[in-house]
């Protein structure tokens, strides 16, 4: 009877700790992306789509309880935050209170770029040329994190995606593409989107979750890219 009665209280203090774990992760929801690139892939859709894709990425990370769509599209449109990326003065503790979310992350596909270039190998059959091109894509997307609660935009970041290399090959992204994005999965461009969705979910659960030293590392990313950016914009 005592170990019967030592099990269940056992039990009990588990599922207590596992609850208590569970409230403590910042609840978070993704908006809608927007597009201000000339990317050839964005087309109606993808930016909930890349909202999915992302909030699958950080639910993987166990360490967000993120907030499902259906409880963000109709808020967020009411409120007009799809585009402003922030919540208007005294809005703030409803707009927590409404979608479950601590934490509102908005995203900007701010540019886009893709070369594809002759490498001069390749194959040729029967005076068919067939390979021998590689391909390049870049995306930035810039990332907002606001409170909920405060309106107050908290993290804020230019994060970039690369790819490179020609044929298919699998991405860095663990989720999978679907809708308008399916035919990208194995493309420069959808390498590119994936590795931008890592590095996303990386940042934030840098900053919102790890701490302790790992923000150097995004610092130094971003001084980089500012010297990148600087140095591209430079007249001779």
């Amino acid at each position: 009877m005592k170990k019967s009665l030592l099990a269940v209280a056992l039990a009990v203090t588990g599922l207590v700790a596992s609850a208590s774990a569970f409230a403590d992760k910042p609840a978070i929801g993704v908006a809608e992306f927007k597009n201000e690139s000339a990317a050839g892939w964005w087309r109606g859709g993808v930016g909930w789509e890349l909202s999915g894709m992302l909030s699958n990425e950080l639910a993987s990370s166990g360490h967000f309880r993120v907030v499902e769509r259906n409880k963000l599209e109709k808020v967020l449109e009411e409120q007009n935050l799809a585009a402003s990326g922030r919540v208007r003065a005294g809005t703030g503790a409803k707009m927590g209170q409404v979608t479950g979310a601590d934490y509102l992350v908005f995203g900007t596909v701010t540019d886009y770029e893709e070369n594809t270039a002759s490498t001069g190998g390749g194959l040729s059959f029967k005076g068919i040329s067939l390979g021998g091109k590689k391909s390049e894509a870049y995306v930035r997307v810039d990332v907002r994190v606001v409170n909920a609660s405060t309106g107050d935009i908290e993290f804020s970041r230019a994060i970039e995606g690369r790819s490179s290399g020609g044929g298919i090959a699998v991405g860095v992204y663990r989720g999978g593409f679907g809708g308008n994005l399916g035919h990208e999965q194995n493309t420069p461009a959808g390498k590119a989107i994936g590795a931008a969705l890592v590095e996303i979910s990386e940042y934030l659960d840098c900053v919102m979750v790890v701490r302790g030293g790992c923000e150097a590392e995004y610092n130094a990313k971003e001084q980089k890219r500012r010297a990148g950016t600087k140095k591209a914009l430079k007249l001779d």
